[in-house]
Order: structure tokens, then sequence, then C-alpha cells
């Protein structure tokens, strides 16, 4: 019996099936690891390489811009040339000042229409929506032409204000249906606990509405500045004279048909990049919140 016995038990023991370990749900196996790593690696390059190339060239002789060496003859002569040889500080002026208004009438004009359109009714509203909606359908290259015949009836051709209305007709449309969406999060209580204050809509905006709204307009502000600072194609087709061109039309100076100056471009672009990165780092942590308010109604 004893025998019997352990001979069934051996048997039931051979023909248990051995349970799989179960990966918990989420967690990568080692060859997705690597494969995940790998791909951050080669983006992380991809990413990086631009702009150390051009931030190494910059330090380089103009002799050794296409030189593969690090940097063997190490020179500030880049950036004394275009600082105190070209016009340069011109350039910045002209593109603070045009940046600056873009900026400043960009947030507001945003702002009220994306408050207008997320607390009133209005006859037109849902045309007006659809119309900033539409604008942002156009190419650049289809809208220089008419453009530029409207700024030269207007007296507007080689005028600072004229590239400002040119970016503001890129920046509100797609900032005003922004901020709507961040309007929409903020709740209507705080509207009505305005009005029984006392404050007219304006007030009930300014005082209450605005200060909850800052990651919204930080993203909107930051975007009518890269709007502003980065833009080619109009500030190259309405500005004339190298004194009145700003930052992104003066560098083509550098590099065109007739001359080839690497070393005074890469060292433009250097400088050039230095406010957008420190707007960044400024706004930074706002750009999140800023950017995916409005994408999901509580």
């Amino acid at each position: 019996m004893t025998t019997k016995s352990t001979t069934s038990t051996t048997t039931t023991s051979a023909t248990t099936p051995t349970k799989k370990k179960v990966r918990p749900r989420g967690e990568r196996g080692p060859l997705a690891s690597v494969g995940l790593h790998l791909t951050l690696l080669i983006a992380s390059a991809v990413a990086i390489l631009p702009p150390l190339w051009l931030l190494i060239t910059s330090f380089k002789p103009k002799s050794e811009a296409f030189s593969t060496d690090v940097v063997k003859d190490f020179t500030l002569g880049n950036y004394s040339h275009v600082i105190n040889d070209t016009e340069f500080l011109s350039w910045v002026a002209n593109s603070l000042l045009v940046v600056g208004l873009t900026t400043v009438i960009g947030v507001f004009i945003s702002a009220t229409t994306g408050y207008a359109v997320s607390r009133f009714k209005f006859p037109g509203m849902r045309p007006l929506m659809w119309m900033l909606l539409i604008t942002q359908m156009f190419p650049v290259a289809v809208l220089i032409v008419p453009l530029y015949n409207l700024l030269a009836n207007l007296g507007l051709l080689n005028q600072p204000i004229g590239l400002v209305v040119t970016y503001l007709t890129i920046a509100v449309p797609f900032c005003a249906w922004m901020m709507k969406g961040y309007f929409d999060t903020i709740p209507v209580e705080i509207d009505e606990a305005g009005r029984v204050d006392g404050l007219n809509p304006f007030g009930t905006f300014w005082r209450l509405i605005v200060p909850l709204a800052k990651p919204g307009l930080a993203v909107t502000g930051f975007y009518s500045f890269i709007t502003g600072w980065a833009e080619v194609a109009y500030a190259s087709a309405f500005m004339t004279g190298e004194e009145n061109l700003t930052l992104a039309g003066g560098l083509q100076t550098f590099v065109n048909q007739y001359t080839s100056d690497w070393g005074s471009l890469t060292a433009s672009a250097v400088i050039v990049a230095l406010p957008a990165a420190v707007i960044f780092g400024f706004v930074q942590r706002h750009l999140v919140s800023g950017l995916t308010a409005g994408a999901t109604k509580s």
C-alpha cells in the first residue's frame, strides 16, 4: 500500500503544470528596455549635435569652419566681428522692438478674445472662431503677396509696426483658441462672485481671472515671442536696408549667393539663441499645464 501511494503521489506531481511567472502589467522586458534607451540616446544625439556644432564652430577661425577638429585655435574673433563691424546691434534693437510689441499686444488680444468667447454668447461668435481657425490653414508663401500689397497701401513697408501687424496675424488666432480652452477650465462661479462684488466684466477678467490664467498666458507670451524672434520669410520680404533688418533677416546677409561667412553666422546664431533660452527657462514650468489645459473637461 505504501508503494502504491508513493507512486501515485509522484505521478500527480509530475503531471501538475508549472505556473509561468507573469510580468506585472506595464513592466518592460530587458529587450524592450534596451531598445527604448537606445532610441532615446539616438534621439538625444540628433537633438544635441546641431546646436553643439553651431557653438563649436563659432569659436573657430573662418578658415576652419568645416574642420572636423573640435577647436584647434580658439578665438572670439567671430563674436567681435559681428558686434563691432556689422549692423548686428541695430538688428537686435529692431527685433526687440518688434518682438516686445508683438508679445504684449498679442497676449492682450488673445486673452481678451479667448475670455469673451469662453464666457459670453454673442451673434457671430461661431463664425469668429472658425475664421480664427481657418487663418491657420494658409502657408506663409501664399500670404506674402497679399500682405505685402496691404502693407504697401498702408505705408507700413520697411516699418517695425508693419512686422508687428503681420506677426499678430500669425500669433493671435492660435493663442485665442488656446486661451479659450484654458478659460473654459476656470469655474464660472468666480465670474459670478466678481459681479456680486460690483465688478464689471473687464474688472472681473483683470482682477480675478488673469491671476488664475498665468500658465496659459505664459504659453501665449512664449509663442508670440518665438513668432517674432525666429520668423524669417516676412522679415526678409517686408524690410530692406541693413539698418532696418531684424535678426532673422540680418543673419541671411552672412551667407548668401555671393558670400559665405560661416563664422559670423554661427556666432550670431549663438547670440540670438540666448534670449529664447532665457525666456524658455522662465516659462517652462507653465508650458505643460498651459498647453494641456482644456484638453479634458471636468
